[in-house]
């Protein structure tokens, strides 16, 4: 087989059951669709495309302007929807929610962001000046732990750019997409710009290999990152594959330690750690800081409420299937056959009606490069403690490390945060913030086997990346020779 033949797959693969992970119970069965149904919705997509494309970009952000509208609308059916597919507690779905909708937001602003350059008189008589133009059908493959956000990160600018969109969103959680679809068809988009395609690998190589799909966009773990990276490529696409993480948080010896815990219990154990930029690894800079540090994580991690994500005051909800929880608890044990120190052991936790794909908070101490807990994502409510010397030892840990997605660090002196954030090569950075993303308006991405693919994602480097830039050179002489040798400024 070719390098880029699509591969044999069977035309149908069968449904998966979405579960409530609170509570274990199945809520309904999700039906994958088949590679003939891939290939019908892209050519509903082209078929949109004429004309979606042709439509003024002041228009297509009127669109987006009644989306935001319906979305705050309907905010909590979506927060609701979330929170009952994912696990993760209402006011975290309320705030995945807003992250959301503020890229919504930025596309709206699309008449000022597709605006091109125009220079006068580069030679005489002679204009040069560029413009902006959609790809065609695009597709985004998008993540179980962010169902909302990641969705609103990738379709509304590319739809406000002129493109048509094919999203395939976790099969585990769907029923977030089907209402984002549902709202953005209410707001006046015309059938087949955007399409929703529920599915696993059958699905998402039927767009790797579809020669319609101009550019796919990713959110995932690295492995498959680097597989859709891979394979798109081959086929001509344009990629952004954003993949796992190992992000890290220095405490500097002068950062207030109450706000230090307080920053990490949140990073760390937030959405029980299913978070892409969650911290999962701290690093106090010296015995002294690394000493305290533990003492009051351990004392902090006793008060966490677990349960249920709609139960008020819960902090951390379940993890999204028994599976997953089933690998979390394998890296638990790992670390301990490795020799970590396992200082807070939350393998046993269960809910008090045993239900549900819950697991208590875990923390290790002495944790080192080469370890498997420390060089693999994880991706569950685990926060390792690595200990350093000085400020160089924790700038070249992180540095040495495969990932680099996000990193943080909390100090009291601004020279060392500006050091810090010159030389750490990661692509997002927060000082006295421990979960850097940035907002709609600047770009998100990581460095190294974090990102496959040049362009982060939304901010300008979304719309640079589903478009097309084309430069135009125009002359309009009273009476035109033919000129046999390179054209030159005059």
């Amino acid at each position: 087989m070719s390098q880029n033949a699509a591969p044999v797959v069977p035309a149908k693969e069968l449904s998966t059951p979405v579960h409530n992970p609170a509570t274990g119970e199945v809520l309904y069965n999700v039906e994958h669709a088949s590679v003939d149904e891939v290939t019908a919705a892209v050519a509903r997509a082209e078929k949109a495309f004429e004309s979606w494309s042709q439509e003024s970009a002041l228009k297509r952000g009127r669109v987006l302007f009644k989306y935001m509208e319906l979305l705050d609308a309907n905010r909590e059916e979506l927060a609701a929807t979330l929170t009952r597919e994912h696990g993760k507690t209402l006011p975290d779905a309320r705030g995945e929610v807003q992250r959301g909708m503020e890229v919504v937001e930025f596309a709206c602003g699309i008449p000022h962001l597709m605006k091109g350059e125009y220079s006068e008189n580069v030679g005489t008589g002679v204009d040069c000046y560029s413009i902006r133009q959609p790809l065609g059908v695009v597709a985004g493959i998008t993540p179980f732990n962010f169902p909302a956000m990641i969705p609103l990160w990738m379709f509304p600018i590319a739809v406000a750019c002129g493109n048509t969109f094919i999203l395939k969103p976790s099969e585990v959680d769907p029923g977030v997409s089907k209402i984002l679809l549902r709202l953005f068809l209410e707001a006046g988009a015309p059938e087949g710009v955007l399409q929703v395609l529920n599915g696993g690998k059958t699905v998402v190589d039927a767009l790797l290999h579809h020669p319609s799909i101009q550019s796919v966009s990713f959110v995932g773990s690295t492995p498959v990152a680097e597989y859709i990276h891979k394979t798109a490529s081959a086929n001509g696409k344009r990629v952004q594959a954003l993949g796992g993480a190992k992000n890290h948080m220095v405490i500097m010896p002068d950062a207030p330690m109450d706000q230090a815990v307080e920053a990490l219990m949140g990073a760390a154990y937030g959405s029980a750690g299913e978070r892409c930029m969650a911290i999962s690894v701290a690093v106090p800079v010296g015995q002294e800081t690394a000493d305290k540090l533990v003492l009051a994580l351990k004392a902090r991690i006793a008060d966490i409420k677990i349960g249920n994500g709609t139960g008020k005051g819960v902090d951390m909800g379940p993890l999204i299937s028994q599976k997953h929880l089933e690998k979390v608890r394998g890296y638990v044990d790992h670390g301990v056959t490795e020799g970590a120190k396992l200082v807070v052991d939350g393998r046993d936790f269960s809910a008090p009606d045993k239900k549900g794909f819950f697991m208590g908070c875990c923390l290790f101490d002495g944790v080192k490069p080469g370890m498997k807990i420390y060089e693999e994502e994880i991706f569950g409510p685990v926060l390792s403690v690595a200990r350093v010397k000085d400020f160089n030892e924790a700038v070249d840990l992180i540095n040495n490390h495969s990932f680099a997605n996000g990193v943080a660090i909390f100090t009291s002196n601004g020279g060392v945060a500006r050091q810090f954030a010159h030389q750490i090569k990661v692509g997002m950075v927060g000082i006295n913030v421990p979960i850097p993303v940035p907002m709609a308006f600047h770009s998100f991405g990581g460095w190294k086997r974090s990102l496959f693919g040049a362009v982060h994602m939304h901010g300008m480097e979304g719309v640079r990346f589903y478009t097309r830039l084309k430069a135009i050179t125009a002359r309009w002489p009273e009476a035109l020779k033919a000129e046999f040798t390179m054209p030159v400024a005059k």
